[in-house]
């Protein structure tokens, strides 16, 4: 692989893995993530 291939792959991770990590601390800090866990199903069949 030549440098500036490399260069690029490098860059390409970050942006993923950068905005991946954004994305879950928005979730946490939003408080997304215990909302979610609180409500309940809707659509599971419950035993009667």
């Amino acid at each position: 692989m030549s440098t500036a291939a490399i260069v690029m792959m490098v860059v390409a991770m970050i942006v993923i893995w950068g905005g991946l990590a954004l994305a879950i601390a928005s979730l946490v800090r939003h408080g997304a993530v215990e909302d979610r866990a609180e409500e309940p199903a809707e659509n599971v069949p419950r035993d009667r």
